[in-house]
């Protein structure tokens, strides 16, 4: 049967109006605004925080992410953020007293051309040397570990192989959010919702506050993480960023039994599929190809990871579409993120993170109220700063990054 969802306490978090001055605030009150928040709160000591969210709170990409949760990245830099970012949340449910049913269930790359194998073994291979868990499934290990998958030779694309990190999986989103801001509120962390940021207070080249549709907020320093919306607010502020907003959906079936036990990747055909502790199927494709921050994409990009989905999982024939949606992700030059101070001082950006967000959430946080913190950046996202765009040191994850969220 489908897993039984916990009970919440009655009160989650406080609703406090702005106060005229916090020592920080930080622009965005989605997973990476809430972990920042936190762990300056818990690692840093800071508690004048305040976290402002235009809409409600991780009513952003954080409501609108397919939970999955891996560290199987190319480059040593890629890995090492993402492997403490899945150790921290081995950790996180015991932290933060809360269970937000963090399954770590495995999570599949499947390789359908000599290319995909080549490239699939290249990235086992530099993630053991990494210490990251992976392995090399040849098909009859994907059917064993997923037994409703087609590894049949008579497919547009046949299963050769797959990647494997068994100690991935996947998290409830809205959850872990509350989580988050339940610990927040409790260190004295003032969230505020409906409270969009409209321009930057400088005094030369230093912020030293924001104006909202609240009111002026003072603040000693400003971080911000706000995801595809990350360039609007640097228009506001003075300067550029090497982003770019693009539409990615998602979809989800109607409830079912457990059929689905790991998650599987495909970036040759484009869909990932997954099944929530509700019962639904999750899946999701790739990029819509335009720039925009309409929640919504276009049909046909839903109508090919459908017949991809199909294709692989010939049951799903018989599934009903529940839903559709989108989100907004920021996408970088080399498909990693940022995670740097800015040409405006006391200024912080943490954006870029494309599909790798939801994954990446409490490394994020951590790397991120640690460079607030101490103006200047820890060993772990020291490489994501925003100056690699002039020196040329890119961190190219389009392969390990592309549909494989």
């Amino acid at each position: 049967m489908a897993e039984k969802l916990p009970e919440h306490p009655d009160v989650l978090w406080r609703n406090p109006d702005p106060k005229s001055s916090y020592d920080a605030v930080i622009v965005g009150g989605g997973g990476h605004g809430l972990a920042t928040a936190y762990y300056l709160a818990s690692q840093h000591g800071m508690t004048n925080i305040a976290i402002l969210e235009r809409g409600w709170l991780a009513g952003g990409n954080m409501a609108r992410n397919t939970t999955i949760i891996r560290s199987n990245y190319l480059w040593d830099e890629s890995a090492a953020i993402y492997e403490h970012s899945l150790k921290l949340w081995e950790g996180l449910p015991e932290e933060l007293e809360y269970d937000f049913l963090f399954s770590q269930r495995g999570v599949m790359n499947l390789a359908h051309t000599l290319q995909d194998v080549r490239e699939s073994q290249r990235r086992v291979n530099a993630n053991v040397l990494n210490g990251v868990d992976a392995e090399w499934l040849d098909p009859q290990q994907v059917k064993e570990a997923c037994p409703i998958i087609n590894i049949g030779d008579d497919i547009r694309y046949p299963v050769m192989g797959a990647t494997y990190q068994p100690r991935a999986g996947i998290a409830k989103h809205d959850h872990v959010a509350w989580a988050f801001a339940r610990k927040c509120d409790e260190m004295g962390v003032d969230i505020i919702q409906n409270c969009e940021v409209t321009g930057f207070i400088k005094d030369g080249d230093r912020v030293v506050g924001v104006e909202t549709s609240r009111g002026r907020i003072n603040a000693g320093k400003v971080g911000l993480a706000a995801a595809g919306h990350s360039s609007v607010l640097a228009d506001l502020a003075g300067f550029r960023l090497p982003i770019q907003s693009h539409p990615l959906q998602a979809l989800v079936s109607e409830l079912f039994e457990p059929v689905h036990p790991t998650v599987v990747m495909s970036n040759h055909i484009h869909v990932y599929v997954s099944q929530a502790h509700k019962g639904e199927l999750v899946m999701g494709a790739g990029l819509d190809a335009y720039n925009g921050y309409g929640q919504r994409g276009a049909f046909h990009v839903v109508e090919e990871q459908l017949a991809a989905a199909c294709e692989l999982f010939p049951i799903f024939s018989r599934a009903h579409l529940l839903r559709t949606w989108g989100g907004i992700v920021d996408t970088t030059f080399d498909a990693s993120p940022i995670i740097s101070p800015t040409p405006i001082d006391e200024l912080y950006v943490n954006c870029g993170w494309g599909t790798g967000g939801f994954k990446g959430t409490p490394a994020s946080g951590y790397t991120f109220a640690h460079t607030i913190a101490t103006g200047e950046a820890h060993a772990l996202n020291a490489p994501f700063a925003l100056d690699r765009f002039e020196t040329g040191h890119l961190i190219d994850e389009h392969g390990a990054a592309a549909v494989a969220h």
